[in-house]
């Protein structure tokens, strides 16, 4: 799993010009998941985006978290983040899962991450054209790899 964090002093998602989804000051967060991606990957990734320390402390240090600012959290998933651009110039998106695979996966990511922040989190639609809007904050802008954990 792969996961773009910005920190934002606002962020929204539109369907189909329709207002799915919207918050102040916090993260959005693009996913990508991948064919291999599991519960572990869930789990570890969740954890690790409520306890990421990029907002700043009274010194202006980023030295709290979404769980310590109180911020929103807006989830998009993006399967394109997986894209390789080894060979040519169109970019495959064999790594990518497939939504028989992905949906599940997604749906407990959401699960997963309100548990861990103990709130409801914005999010836009598996697999639909979304148009999505935000102010990155700093800019702050931090890209994990669940794979990548060591």
């Amino acid at each position: 799993m792969i996961a773009v964090i910005q920190r934002v002093s606002e962020s929204s998602v539109k369907i189909g010009g329709e207002s799915k989804g919207q918050i102040g000051n916090g993260l959005m967060v693009l996913l990508g998941i991948e064919e291999t991606d599991s519960k572990e990957d869930i789990d570890w990734l969740s954890k690790k985006i409520a306890n990421l320390r990029i907002f700043p402390d009274d010194k202006g240090v980023m030295n709290k978290s979404i769980l310590d600012s109180g911020g929103d959290v807006l989830l998009i998933s993006q399967f394109t983040l997986h894209a390789s651009t080894k060979k040519g110039n169109r970019p495959s998106y064999i790594k990518a899962a497939k939504p028989e695979i992905a949906i599940p996966l997604y749906e407990d990511f959401i699960i997963t991450l309100e548990s861990d922040l103990g709130k409801s989190i914005q999010t836009g639609e598996f697999g639909a054209d979304m148009k999505v809007s935000l102010i990155n904050d700093g800019p702050v802008t931090i890209i994990i790899d669940s794979k990548n954990k060591i």
